[in-house]
């Protein structure tokens, strides 16, 4: 599979079968851009704002899932998991969905805009964790050193930081926290990569931290 990061909490994944799953796109406002012809067969978002759910910017058909429950599309499993946006039971800043994907025999789980640490209902709700996509900025969700914590609890192979302080947010990025901060607190070894390119067989060549470049 392949694993692209578009900025903030947006991915895409591209599984064996040319099955393409987008996470969370976003709405133009936010120093980041889409592709303009950006296609997918499966769009999922984590909640009701609008740096998360713009599904107009996806083109064609596509199966959008937006809610708690377990679908199977294209051969593909996933599962969503209720949790919060704050710290106060979604009283503050509302529901966030937790995506689990069995993508080519690898979990993917991405976060959307967790805003608290993980109780052992929604951990064996979440299931086995191979590849988190994780918020580490602070601000608006959990920040680095609760982010770690999330990671610990999960014990995935491969953590891919989201919705961190990046140049390309400009002056909107000191809302958040660096990438460097969740690294530092981690203590894993962090790796750059343009997109990750990733099997069953080799994924434990990328243990660690795995930062995306925004392009």
């Amino acid at each position: 599979m392949k694993i692209k990061w578009f900025g903030q909490s947006c991915f895409m994944v591209v599984a064996k079968n040319g099955t393409r799953i987008l996470m969370d796109p976003y709405k133009d406002a936010l120093g980041y851009k889409l592709p303009k012809e950006l296609e997918a067969e499966i769009v999922t978002t984590s909640h009701e704002h609008s740096d998360h759910n713009c599904i107009q910017a996806v083109k064609g058909d596509f199966v959008h899932i937006n809610k708690v429950d377990t679908f199977f599309e294209y051969g593909i499993e996933i599962k969503g998991v209720e949790t919060f946006h704050d710290k106060v039971l979604g009283a503050k800043k509302g529901k966030n969905t937790i995506y689990n994907f069995n993508v080519d025999g690898i979990n993917i789980c991405h976060c959307g805009d967790l805003g608290h640490t993980l109780d052992s209902n929604i951990m064996k709700e979440i299931g086995n964790v191979d590849i988190l996509l994780i918020p580490v900025g602070g601000g608006y969700t959990i920040d680095a050193f609760d982010a770690v914590k999330v990671m610990q609890q999960l014990k995935p192979i491969v953590i891919i930081p989201m919705h961190y302080r990046t140049k390309a947010l400009g002056v909107l990025g000191f809302k958040f926290e660096k990438v460097d901060k969740f690294i530092s607190a981690s203590e894993l070894p962090a790796r750059e990569y343009a997109e990750l390119e990733l099997d069953s067989s080799n994924i434990k060549n990328y243990s660690g931290i795995a930062v995306l470049k925004y392009d």
